[in-house]
């Protein structure tokens, strides 16, 4: 019974540093973009937006996942090594998205909240999502 005691508590431990995770996330991704990002998506049906975020979010769980999977038998190391490698995961996207608006004509951030459909938005949420694989392969 202990084992399971045990189980839940430490699952508790990395759901919410998960949830912390992703809600950096989405703070980081309103900060990138110009307009309310909760607005955009909930309230004006931005699909660009709404790409842009579910890729951050794609690509920040798929680094927790790879961290908790390869965690450390050390239950604290293994808790410090995956906020350490999320928050690693979210500043290589932000630095990502900053070289892709600087090789990229116009302001990203205001292509990437357009209310018309933008195919800016498949390159920007493909790089997060290749950003997150490569942290996630490097945890190994």
């Amino acid at each position: 019974m202990s084992d399971i005691v045990n189980g839940l508590g430490r699952t508790s431990a990395y759901g919410a540093l998960g949830v912390v995770l992703l809600i950096l996330g989405i703070v980081l991704v309103d900060v990138l973009t110009p307009g309310k990002l909760g607005r955009l998506i909930w309230a004006d049906r931005n699909r660009n937006a709404a790409i842009l975020l579910s890729s951050a979010l794609l690509g920040t769980g798929g680094i927790v996942f790879t961290s908790i999977w390869t965690t450390y038998d050390d239950f604290g190391k293994g808790l410090v090594s995956t906020a350490a490698f999320g928050l690693l995961g979210l500043v290589m996207m932000a630095v990502a998205f900053f070289l892709v608006d600087l090789v990229t004509p116009g302001k990203l951030g205001t292509i990437l909240v357009d209310p018309e459909p933008h195919p800016a938005v498949w390159v920007t949420a493909s790089c997060n999502l290749a950003v997150s694989a490569i942290v996630s392969a490097s945890i190994a």
